[in-house]
């Protein structure tokens, strides 16, 4: 029950900062559930929060998603994520960890290059994007970062961005928690944690929707790229710990 708690005030932080960027719970989360309970119960207790986390975001956005990019991103995305779940992997996580923070890295400067050149991603682009990152998060405990460039190098920002990214990747946590039921991954305990620590998450949209209406959006991607950053960091990390 203690270490529940410790959980419950974590996600609560962890739900602030998704709420204002859209993604990073999982990288905030994801360290003390697998030292906690180890990744094979992490990774479904994070689905399943996960779930929770999205559902909020889009009630905080519900009028301003875009519902376009989203069908062009998960419609393709969603039977992506089922593949990546059962898929074996040929190569070595840890290689798979680096190569996405090396991947998140070099974002930071493709946004600013493409905002430059005003480089614009298209609904095709948007199509591919989603089988890449559907499957890779069929496979790999945290890809959330992944959407961020995808989504706002279509051109959205604010609420716009924060509740289509959040309809699009509840779509594909449905289909990868869809599979961890199939293959018996859901046990008693890992429901319960995971509906614990999604109940915290969800309070974060609902807290952080008057500061995100007030950011400039200069401010905004800085603390995109900020989260990037940290991605990266994050992926390094387990991939020297594989």
């Amino acid at each position: 029950m203690v270490a529940l708690a410790v959980l419950f005030l974590i996600a609560l932080a962890a739900g602030a900062l998704g709420g204002m960027v859209g993604t990073g719970s999982s990288l905030v989360l994801l360290p003390a559930l697998v030292m906690m309970y180890g990744p094979r119960i992490a990774v479904p207790v994070m689905g399943i929060a996960a779930v929770m986390a999205n559902v909020a975001r889009v009630a905080a956005w519900w009028r301003q998603i875009r519902w376009r990019p989203v069908l062009a991103y998960a419609l393709p995305g969603t039977p992506a994520v089922v593949l990546g779940a059962n898929t074996l992997l040929s190569i070595p996580q840890a290689v798979v960890d680096g190569l996405l923070g090396v991947f998140f890295l070099a974002m930071i400067p493709m946004r600013r290059v493409a905002l430059a050149r005003r480089w614009r991603i298209r609904l095709r682009h948007l199509a591919v994007a989603g089988v890449v990152v559907g499957f890779l998060t069929g496979l790999v405990l945290s890809t959330g970062p992944l959407s961020v460039p995808v989504f706002t190098g279509y051109g959205l920002s604010g609420g716009a961005f924060l509740g289509s990214e959040a309809v699009s990747a509840l779509l594909l946590y449905i289909g990868k928690i869809g599979t961890f039921s199939q293959l018996g991954a859901l046990s008693f305990a890992v429901v319960t944690r995971g509906l614990v620590i999604g109940a915290a998450l969800m309070i974060g949209p609902f807290v952080t929707r008057p500061l995100v209406r007030r950011t400039d959006q200069r401010h905004y991607a800085l603390l995109i790229d900020c989260v990037l950053v940290v991605a990266a960091a994050g992926m390094f990390i387990a991939t020297a710990t594989h």
